[in-house]
Formats: structure tokens, sequence, C-alpha cells
């Protein structure tokens, strides 16, 4: 059974950083893609970054520049460091993973992934 678990948020000011967590078990599949994504209260899920196995990268352009994943394989950890966080970057934050495999990868789309977090609150103020 894969299991995902964020960790890592919290409460900062406008201009600050964070770096969330998402340690993933029960898994062993070479080829995976896991992304990021966040949702605000009335507002859709948005995928913000994906990695997959061959660290192909992907952002949405309302993080592009300030947000970097990456995939520490000997832990099993995916790491978002934030910075430069602006109060519009406050929501709900998920991690999500896919072993399905696809040419569209590193993908960002919620639809593509199978298995999610339960999520981890990052809060900016200005």
């Amino acid at each position: 059974q894969v299991q995902l678990v964020e960790s890592g948020g919290g409460s900062v000011q406008s201009g600050g950083s964070l770096r969330l967590s998402c340690e993933i078990s029960g898994t062993t599949y070479p080829s995976y893609c896991i992304g990021w994504f966040r949702q605000a209260p009335g507002k859709e899920r948005e995928g913000i970054a994906s990695i997959d196995s061959v660290r192909y990268t992907s952002y949405a352009d309302s993080v592009r520049g300030r947000f970097t994943i990456s995939h520490h394989s000997s832990e099993n950890t995916v790491f978002l460091q934030m910075n430069d966080l602006k109060p519009e970057d406050t929501a709900m934050y998920y991690c999500a993973a896919t072993y399905r495999g696809g040419t569209n990868w590193p993908t960002r789309r919620a639809v593509d992934f199978d298995y999610w977090g339960q999520g981890t609150q990052v809060t900016v103020s200005s």
C-alpha cells in the first residue's frame, strides 16, 4: 500500500521560505512521477510542480523561479523548497504519486495521480 505523508507547512511572512517534505512508503516501483499540488479555499486544486524518475521537472508559471522540487531517492522523500513566498501562496499543499507511466511525464494533472497525502497547510502573511 503506497502511502504519502507531507510535513513542513507553517506560517511565514511574505518573502519567507519553507521546505515541504513528502515521505513515500510502500513502493519499490522504479518508474514514478511525484507531484505537488495546492488548493486554496474556494479555488480549484492546482498542480504546481512535479518530478519523474529521470529527474525531469515541471513547474506552474505561478511558482517557477521561486519553488524547487527534488527527490532524495535514498530517503524516498520528495521536497518542495519554497522561496520568496507570497500571500497568494497560502493554501493546503498535497503531494501525489503515480506509477502508471506516461508520455506526458512529468505531469501536473491531478487526474494522472493515484496516491495522495493528507496535506500540509501553508499560510503566508503580508
